[in-house]
């Protein structure tokens, strides 16, 4: 989230899309009622009617997978009706900046596209260089080579009547939509996985940015582009270094081609090598020096080659390549796609550990309906693990704010912490390894793990934070004192932060994430909910990021206004540079690299700072900053999305309709699928005409492990079910409560019907399609049983993000008699079971 939750009250019009805020982030729908109380407006864009759009002032029906389509639209209106901040788009993005003459896109394709490799040659994709190496500068938007110009000019394809056809809703309810959003500011944006499970994930999200980006939406109170996050700590695992591809703090993990830190340097950049220092120096202590790359050589080397998320793991298994599987927090055998291949995966590893509150269905996977478990060699140990309510520690929640979380009861039995059993573990294979001079070992013996057993959360905490490793006078730090933020971070070794961006949150020993304080007086002062005395947020307690661009050139608030300036929302002061004290000032933590730049200098202008230009992308490119060699400059290096500068609609693996744009280019030019011939069939709208969408629901969560295992929510929720259209049902002859057979390519599964107006026909490119929807929380653990949907999923993945595409694929359902339906009934009737 770039805002709070709390901000959302500030919001005057709100797009949700990709979500069931009401029902799977229910406190964020306390503070979007609060706003709608006062009058802000709900837009909730959904393929499925539901408790969020039974709120919403306007609802429309999309189909799974076409949100590109949708929000080009919104974006091509915004430009042409000239509703964008001008002043905002040419001060504070790269609209001005002149492209190069050779990018293109032609046939669904941008330039430098490499067939054999599904890859792109970005060259073309960065401006126009001056002789100094920085970007040239148009003087008008009006320019036709500046990025402003070839964002219209890209998005001009999208019309409300392209789009209607490619995603059902109807062109005049689009341009209602745009307006509406358009006009009401601040506006805020809403998503969860409905956007970012599907093979163009990453730029479902980048049409969002553009979108606030042009409204001048992106720093301001009440506006911003805000990820859900469903799950308690989704967002401090991300923090750490869980992600296959991060280390600590969102760093890149280093590479094959990066074998010493110099190398990951000039990938990466300077400021991230300071960060990357520190994490280093917290990670190795006295034993990561100036000498040995501060331990850098220590750490592992990722291949290009080689895919190490979720999906690879899982190819991995299957190949053999997979000797030691270790869960946590997870249960891939409800939640992960293709699980007929998941599970035929699992049984190919030697050994498995499972750390759970109960015999989940990844635990007891050899287990599972249809499965010989004498041909299964894999041994598997269930490690118990205490629940949340039985142990203390900090979470992150969607907006970055830690707060600590005491234990409210001891966990049962053998029970233990999952931060006490990773504590135990790495100390037994230390001792294992005493001794070795073997060099893959020194990771291990070198790593500074001496936690205290008791309070062993708060001294991980602490060394997340960081402290001093020797004085350091510039900062008054002293030796063993604890960091009290990002700033005081060195670049020689003097100082370690286990993850730079917590840096603070243990200011000077004090755990700032256990604060409770209200600050009453500040709400009644200026209305606004912005809190800095409730626990804490990352980075330096900041609610609201990039809000240095919520101020004009001279670092004064500025109102919201469409092209021709008109003023279409008041100026809300958060932050602004006070020319008396000579710093940046407000009720937020300004984010400026340095509070006493003013707007007058590099450092006092540079809303979006971790990028090369300091400015927000309308379009992405490879530009890499020259001057960028101190601490507190933008990063030197780009980030760009692998399947291109701008978002470019593509239909889904599978799709019942050809590419109305591009037929020439249906899916995802950069995705390689299937990746394991034989193991990831694609099926056709011939044999699966139906669309089916997945998504969890509010009476279970996730893979249910724990909602199952609870009777009154197995009342209100008994057995999974597929949803269909009315018009569906009378074709197939299925009443609600009646047994379908619903199959896809790669498996099928029995369940019931609920026949409902909640899902409807749409029509797409001249044809009817018919979409239906499953929730994904059974299998066949736990007191409620059931088929887990995730059989019939794809595990066709963004190319970027390797997210999955569960939220659009093709399936068939008929109507289940006899057999099949005494089949279902045994598969779902309750069992008794115990917690272990």
């Amino acid at each position: 989230m770039t805002n709070h939750w709390a901000d959302l009250e500030h919001s005057k019009v709100f797009l949700i899309e990709g979500s069931n805020t009401a029902e799977n982030h229910v406190m964020a729908m306390k503070w979007i009622r609060k706003a709608q109380e006062k009058g802000a407006k709900i837009i909730h864009v959904d393929p499925r009617y539901n408790r969020t759009s039974d709120i919403a002032d306007v609802y429309a029906r999309i189909r799974p997978g076409a949100d590109i389509a949708f929000l080009g639209a919104v974006i091509r209106l915004v430009i042409e009706n000239g509703w964008y901040d001008a002043e905002y788009v040419k001060l504070h993005t790269n609209a001005l900046y002149l492209a190069r003459d050779d990018f293109g896109i032609a046939d669904g394709l941008f330039t430098g596209y490499d067939r054999e490799k599904h890859k792109y040659d970005m060259a073309s994709w960065g401006y126009q260089l001056g002789k100094d190496k920085k970007p040239k500068k148009a003087s008008s938007l009006e320019d036709p080579q500046c990025v402003f110009q070839k964002l219209r000019t890209h998005f001009s394809r999208y019309t409300p009547q392209v789009a209607e056809e490619i995603s059902g809703i109807p062109a005049k309810q689009i341009e209602e939509i745009a307006e509406l959003f358009a006009k009401n500011r601040p506006g805020t944006i809403l998503y969860a996985l409905g956007m970012t499970q599907h093979t163009v994930g990453v730029q479902n999200i980048r049409c969002y940015c553009i979108l606030q980006l042009l409204l001048g939406n992106i720093g301001k109170i009440g506006g911003g582009v805000n990820a859900l996050r469903g799950e308690p700590n989704v967002q401090g695992a991300c923090d750490m270094s869980v992600l296959a591809n991060y280390m600590f703090g969102y760093n890149d993990s280093p590479a094959l081609s990066q074998p010493t830190l110099a190398d990951w340097t000039k990938d990466n950049g300077t400021f991230n090598r300071k960060m990357v220092l520190n994490g280093l120096k917290a990670w190795f202590g006295e034993n990561g020096t100036a000498e040995n790359d501060f331990g850098y050589g220590w750490l592992p080397k990722r291949s290009g080659k080689k895919d190490y998320a979720t999906m690879g793991i899982v190819d991995a298994s299957y190949a053999g390549e997979m000797k030691l599987l270790w869960v946590l927090g997870q249960n891939p055998m409800v939640t992960n796609p293709n699980l007929n291949y998941v599970r035929e995966a699992l049984s190919k590893i030697d050994f498995m550990v499972v750390q759970e509150l109960w015999e989940t269905e990844t635990a007891a996977f050899w287990q599972a309906p249809g499965t010989d478990a004498k041909k299964i060699q894999t041994e598997v140990i269930l490690l118990p693990a205490a629940y949340f309510m039985e142990k203390e520690g900090c979470l992150s929640n969607s907006g970055g704010l830690l707060q600590w979380r005491y234990a409210g009861v001891k966990p049962p039995g053998q029970a233990r912490p999952d931060l006490d059993v990773i504590d135990e573990v790495f100390r037994r294979v230390r001792d294992l390894y005493k001794g070795s001079t073997d060099a893959k070992d020194a990771a291990i013996l070198k790593a500074n793990w001496n936690y205290p057993r008791e309070g062993l959360a708060e001294a991980v905490l602490q060394e997340i934070n960081g402290r001093a490793w020797k004085d350091v006078p510039a900062k008054n730090l002293k030796q063993g004192d604890l960091v009290a933020g990002i700033g005081e971070l060195q670049a020689d070794g003097s100082t370690s932060s286990g993850a730079w961006i917590y840096a603070g949150c243990f200011a000077r020993g004090k755990n700032l994430t256990k604060r409770r304080n209200f600050r009453a007086e500040r709400l009644k002062q200026t209305g606004l909910t912005l809190n800095s005395t409730y626990a804490w947020t990352w980075p330096g307690n900041m609610k609201i990021l990039y809000n240095r661009a919520s101020c004009d050139a001279d670092g004064q608030p500025m109102p919201a206004r469409d092209a021709k300036g008109n003023i279409l929302a008041a100026a809300v002061p958060m932050i602004q540079w006070d020319k008396t004290q000579k710093k940046w000032v407000g009720i937020d933590v300004p984010d400026v690299p340095d509070p006493t730049k003013g707007p007058d200098t590099p450092e006092g202008h540079q809303p979006f700072r971790m990028g090369a230009e300091g400015v927000g992308k309308l379009m992405a490119n490879t530009y890499e900053d020259p001057d960028a060699k101190e601490p507190g400059m933008p990063r030197d290096v780009a980030y760009v999305p692998k399947d291109g500068p701008l978002p470019e609609f593509y239909e889904p693996v599978e799709s019942p309709v050809s590419n109305l744009l591009h037929p020439g280019a249906q899916n995802n030019p950069c995705l390689k699928y299937p990746r394991v011939p034989g193991k990831q069939p694609i099926g056709t709208a011939k044999d699966f005409p139906y669309v089916l969408m997945t998504s969890s629901m509010a009476e279970h969560w996730c893979a249910g492990s724990t909602t199952r295992n609870i009777p009154w929510l197995n009342e209100l929720a008994p057995e999974p079910m597929i949803e269909m259209p009315v018009e569906l049902g009378a074709k197939l002859g299925i009443k609600t409560g009646d047994w379908t057979r619903v199959s896809s390519a790669r498996g099928e599964m029995v369940v019931k019907a609920v026949v409902t107006r909640r899902m409807q026909t749409l029509r797409i490119a001249g044809q009817e399609v018919t979409i239906v929807w499953m929730p994904y929380n059974w299998g066949f653990k736990g007191l409620s049983r059931g088929p887990s949907t995730n059989v019939l999923t794809i595990d066709a993945g963004d190319p970027g993000a390797g997210t999955q595409e569960t939220k659009a694929c093709l399936v068939n359902v008929v109507p289940a008699k006899d057999a099949a339906g005494e089949l279902a009934v045994s598969s779902l009737a309750p069992r008794s079971g115990g917690r272990r």
